[in-house]
């Protein structure tokens, strides 16, 4: 995976190519009116700035599914929205993003990306008590306030001037949280002041701008390119497989097995998922590796199926059309039902297995959940 120090470096560098770049937009000048907007929320109702009217202030809030940083925020966004809502704040969420400039090594973080739909999902799985609108399509609202990152804050007065533009706090980790920006500029403007900071830096997932699209294009032909074979699998190599122990040279991951064959019409409708899964976390300390049932003498057929799913990770054949002993190697307990998945830690614990089709989304939240718990960025 990335680390922290480097993550954190690769945004901010995205936000000062952002800052220099003349195609991107830059933040909304502080005093300028409320740029209005007509947006879809995952509410299935149209917002518009009007919607807004009655609010003492109004606080817009550029966010996305997608970047770690804006995750880390969700909590206190609603917490937000909470304390300040009998107080005449409103608050309204859009995100910013072109989906189709997302590439899926982006997704790291992630659960799903940032289409309408996914928004939707997160809405909901989130618990969100705010507007959530869509701009990702034109991004025309998005280009007149300007966000560099995601999340970036616009906070606006009772005549709808902006008053303070810029991080919602100091530290992404909440631990780590000295100085509430966005908390203090609010307190101020209900006590009739001005905000001591107006305008802050921000640090975060650099707005994914339409355009880039030609670049995940790009991305995915490189993906499509990379070699992909299959090798096959002993009940020792299973067995070293389960125990997940790493060396010196390569300390263990954490690993997800997929038992599959081309018989198996489930395993085959589902096999998709566990290549984008790979994508999505195989640059963190995550791998995937996929065992199929199939006999030793179908080889061909197996790695003809591999290929066409681009499926460029660990790939394994059963070596012996005995099969009993491999499935005992590998888990005593499983009677061999195909597909069968587990997740398995770097101390060689299986933290997640299921028999049958898996829950994509589940399963991405499990893998992401374990990871964030030993190292997040």
């Amino acid at each position: 995976m990335y680390p922290k120090s480097i993550f954190a470096t690769l945004c901010l560098l995205a936000a000062t190519a952002l800052s220099t770049a003349e195609d991107y937009p830059q933040p909304l000048e502080l005093g300028s009116p409320a740029p209005d907007f007509t947006l879809p929320g995952v509410d299935g109702k149209d917002w518009s700035l009007s919607d807004f009217s009655d609010a003492e202030l109004l606080l817009v809030l550029f966010t996305c599914n997608h970047c770690p940083t804006a995750q880390y925020y969700e909590e206190r966004i609603k917490d937000l929205v909470t304390d300040y809502r009998e107080k005449g704040v409103a608050l309204v969420a859009i995100s910013p993003n072109d989906p189709d400039s997302v590439r899926l090594d982006e997704l790291g973080w992630a659960v799903r990306s940032d289409s309408f739909e996914e928004m939707k999902d997160q809405a909901e799985e989130r618990g969100f008590n705010f507007p959530y609108l869509y701009d990702g399509d034109t991004e025309s609202v998005s280009r007149q306030y300007g966000p560099l990152v995601t999340p970036h804050a616009f906070l606006f007065d009772s005549e709808r001037k902006l008053r303070y533009v810029g991080a919602i706090d100091d530290s992404e980790r909440i631990e780590h949280v000295s100085t509430h920006y966005v908390r203090d500029a609010i307190d101020a403007l209900l006590s009739g002041k001005q905000p001591d900071i107006a305008q802050t830096k921000v640090v975060g997932c650099s707005v994914k701008w339409a355009g880039k699209s030609h670049l995940v294009e790009d991305y995915m032909k490189k993906l499509a390119a990379r070699p992909v074979s299959v090798e096959l699998a002993d009940a020792a190599t299973l067995a070293a497989l389960r125990a997940n122990e790493g060396s010196p040279d390569q300390p263990a991951k954490f690993r997800l097995v997929n038992f599959w064959a081309t018989w198996c019409a489930p395993c085959i409708a589902e096999f998709d998922e566990f290549v984008e899964i790979d994508r999505m976390y195989s640059h963190r300390e995550f791998e995937f590796v996929s065992v199929s049932l199939n006999r030793p003498d179908e080889k061909d057929r197996v790695l003809a199926f591999l290929k066409k799913k681009q499926a460029a990770n660990k790939n394994y054949l059963f070596a012996s059309a005995q099969r009993t002993p491999l499935i005992d190697a590998f888990n005593p307990e499983w009677q061999g039902v195909a597909p069968y998945t587990v997740l398995i830690n770097p101390e060689g614990e299986i933290v997640h297995s299921e028999v049958g089709t898996i829950d994509p989304t589940a399963l991405k939240l499990k893998i992401v959940n374990e990871l964030n718990a030993r190292n997040p960025w």
